[in-house]
């Protein structure tokens, strides 16, 4: 079963075009997606399925369907913090503590399983697409697409550096230098551990940039010196902001993993703020924020 999801009447100016032509002109779908279109029969004029090379008439209507999808997450209460929805995406503000996608050794509780409830409460139907991720216990912005064009387009995107993402954290020490970059690359030491390191190229690393800007700093008599940093990803390699600060020196307050102290925080004091990017449909350069979440705050105020 399909739905139709893209819609266009042709305009005066158009007759003479192709279909191909009329729907590059008005959408922004991947290269995948348009040879989908192609060798799947996606594509519609007046109800009748078509193909690109057809010149339509004035007032006739071009349709593009979309199969039918779905994942099979068993649905969960997970409560939503939904930023923004449309046809195409979801943004959501993820609490600490729930992991975003089901694993082996987590495959229930999950972020995904509460999209599968929204799903159900709102009668709707897709597959699940994380166009990205962020570790159980972070807390922050992540975007989810609802069909494959969409997810497609986002991860172009990312591959290109042309989505910014930005991240506050809350690390111990007193970073003297006000903005500054760590070009340092990261790996995985070994096939065991979660954990990643500061890797040379040769033994396995990959380029890693964060570009760090101080926000505040404290000097707490009974818990010593912290700082308050915005970091803005320049790649996005696996835990590259929790492994670029330790690696200077200034571990993640709560980050025990990379030596971060749980003294004052339970979980890496790492949120997801601020991302923009292209929308994966019309093309427009969106935004999103989301404020610091009261644990950090909490911790902050007590420093």
């Amino acid at each position: 079963m399909a739905i139709s999801k893209y819609e266009h009447k042709v305009t005066a100016d158009e007759v003479g075009l192709t279909i191909n032509q009329i729907l590059k002109r008005n959408y922004n779908f991947s290269v995948r997606f348009k040879t989908k279109m192609k060798y799947q029969s996606l594509v519609d004029l007046n109800g009748e399925i078509t193909k690109g090379y057809i010149k339509p008439a004035e007032g006739d209507i071009i349709s593009v369907r979309l199969p039918e999808e779905s994942s099979d997450f068993p649905p969960e209460d997970i409560p939503l913090d939904i930023i923004y929805e449309d046809d195409d995406i979801i943004v959501i503000n993820k609490q600490p503590g729930i992991i975003v996608h089901p694993t082996k050794g987590h495959p229930y509780h999950t972020i995904a399983n509460g999209i599968m409830k929204y799903m159900a409460d709102t009668g709707q139907s897709f597959k699940v697409r994380f166009a990205n991720r962020i570790d159980m216990d972070t807390s922050g912005i992540i975007i989810v697409a609802k069909n494959s064009n969409a997810q497609n387009e986002l991860s172009s995107q990312m591959r290109r550096g042309t989505v910014v993402k930005k991240y506050i954290a809350l690390v111990e020490g007193d970073v003297t230098e006000d903005h500054f970059e760590i070009d340092l690359p990261i790996g995985r030491p070994g096939e065991i551990s979660i954990q990643r390191a500061v890797m040379d190229v040769a033994d396995g690393g990959k380029e890693a940039l964060s570009e760090v800007k101080v926000l505040e700093r404290y000097h707490s008599k009974e818990y010593g010196d912290f700082s308050l940093v915005e970091v803005t990803l320049h790649t996005g390699r696996t835990h590259q902001i929790r492994v670029h600060l330790s690696s200077i020196g200034h571990p993640i307050a709560g980050d025990e993993l990379y030596g971060g102290s749980t003294g004052l925080i339970s979980r890496q004091a790492l949120h997801a703020c601020f991302i923009e990017f292209n929308h994966p449909f019309s093309n427009e350069r969106i935004s999103f924020t989301s404020d610091i979440p009261k644990d950090i705050k909490a911790t902050v105020k007590i420093l």
